[in-house]
């Protein structure tokens, strides 16, 4: 019972983070998910994996929610979600499935220094150049490739990746977040398609799961996210950019050093 409980409080967080910043909520759900792993006694080889493949799952339905609420603010430009996303469903998928391959501690290493690193350029108002633009049709190819390969290695929505680097192309914080948005849902999908299969069969996975995906967790999170990300979309269209730019900073660089410290420990 405290598990699912613990499930539910997660994704009522993560469903207002992924309303608010664009990020799906794969950065709360997935050290979240490890330590409630950890504690519950599962083999730590595949941990890290099933945390991933199920957050992937999860903002598959976070996103659906924050989606229909950005749309309703018509503030998401599909013209340059309509060019990203076959490029990210293409990255997506296959980093998903490579990544059931990769060792426990290499892939919580790799999604800390990461985060540190974003969670940095936020928390120091980096500002872009001025010239800065989107890149063209080619350019935007490879630009979804990579987003979707790295978001379905993380377990993320890709919003920690797609929100930096379109507002680097000095888009508006605000229009890079609902952009952001409604990329996650192709990224999570195809991710955690590639986590299903990467994990199918394997020996020291508990019962309830598909592949790397936990479904009781899956059930509990989701159902709750849906809940509250209408509600983040709302507190993010209302903030300053400055505002949300420090949450977005603070909240990042606090999960990257937590994973950091468990890594080296």
């Amino acid at each position: 019972m405290l598990e699912i409980v613990s499930f539910l409080g997660l994704g009522l967080f993560a469903g207002l983070l992924a309303g608010m910043l664009g990020i799906g909520g794969g950065v709360v759900i997935v050290p979240a998910l490890i330590w409630i792993f950890q504690h519950h006694g599962l083999p730590p080889e595949i941990i890290p994996h099933l945390a991933i493949g199920t957050s992937l799952a999860a903002i598959v339905f976070t996103s659906m929610s924050a989606i229909w609420a950005q749309q309703k603010r018509r503030a998401i430009d599909w013209s340059v979600v309509r060019l990203l996303a076959p490029a990210t469903l293409l990255g997506g998928f296959a980093s998903g499935y490579l990544a059931g391959f990769i060792p426990a501690a290499m892939l919580k290493g790799f999604f800390a220094v990461f985060l540190l690193f974003v969670g940095t350029q936020f928390m120091l108002d980096w500002k872009p150049a001025a010239h800065w633009r989107l890149p063209g049709r080619g350019g935007l190819w490879g630009v979804g490739v990579g987003v979707g390969s790295l978001s379905a290695l993380l377990g993320i929505g890709g919003g920690n990746i797609t929100v930096p680097l379109l507002h680097a192309c000095n888009l508006e914080l605000k229009r890079a977040i609902a952009i952001s948005t409604a990329l996650g849902l192709p990224i999570a999908l195809f991710g955690a398609a590639g986590f299903v299969l990467s994990g199918w069969g394997h020996a020291q996975l508990p019962g309830g799961t598909l592949g790397y995906v936990s479904l009781p967790a899956l059930a509990a999170i989701a159902g709750a996210a849906v809940l509250t990300a209408p509600l983040g979309v709302r507190l993010g269209h209302a903030l300053p950019v400055k505002r949300l730019k420090r949450i977005f900073g603070v909240l990042v660089l606090a999960i990257s050093l937590r994973m950091l410290w468990s890594v080296l420990n």
